[in-house]
């Protein structure tokens, strides 16, 4: 496939949203696929509790949108993991890890998951604010590791995470995503979606399942 200048073929840590954003970009060694509210949190809460979560079910009860990014992601052939606010860190380190393993400069295309503007599958995507400070903390800490060749469009992500840092909570309960899940009751899992680097494990996807990586 020719090179393009939307596909970020020449930079090492790439940012783009949904599937769509992930089939311009060029073929990534690793992708990140970032759903915080609440796809990503969820299935990393339950793979810290030793579960195994089939792909298909966590798209059923949490999210369609982030298992289709997690589908077309794993359908290319890259190793996929989970990221969030909460793993951000944990997810630096383990793509760390799997460029020591290659011994060799591995890409990564870290992947908002965005929200769907409405209930049907087919519906355009709707900006996550969330997912853009969940994506850029990852993008930050892969920098803490050297990590450090991203493209213009992820070091736009990084930036905002690191000016909003401090205020990532009142973002996140304040978001249009977060008040969706407040008014449900659900405000408690919106703080825990904040909690940044508050877990160490990391969901790869395994054989239809995510599991610890």
């Amino acid at each position: 496939m020719s090179e393009g200048p939307f596909d970020q073929h020449r930079y090492q840590v790439r940012f783009e949203w949904g599937a769509a954003g992930l089939a311009r970009l060029a073929a990534a060694d690793v992708v990140v696929v970032v759903d915080v509210l609440r796809f990503s949190t969820t299935v990393a809460m339950a793979v810290a509790r030793g579960e195994s979560v089939p792909l298909d079910d966590a798209a059923h009860a949490v999210s369609l949108n982030g298992a289709a990014v997690a589908a077309a992601a794993e359908a290319s052939g890259s190793v996929v993991l989970l990221g969030c606010l909460r793993n951000a860190g944990a997810v630096a380190g383990a793509v760390l890890a799997e460029q020591q393993r290659r011994g060799e400069r591995t890409s990564i295309a870290v992947i908002a998951a965005g929200e769907l503007a409405g209930r049907d599958p087919g519906s355009p995507l709707r900006f996550a604010v969330e997912d853009q400070l969940g994506a850029g903390a990852i993008i930050d800490a892969l920098g803490a590791f050297g990590i450090d060749h991203t493209s213009p469009e992820a070091a736009a992500a990084c930036e905002s995470f690191r000016g909003l840092r401090g205020a990532v909570r009142h973002l996140l309960t304040a978001s249009g995503s977060g008040q969706e899940l407040v008014t449900l009751g659900r405000r408690d899992e919106v703080l825990a979606a904040a909690a940044l680097d508050a877990a160490t494990v990391v969901p790869v996807l395994s054989q239809g399942a995510f599991v610890a990586s």
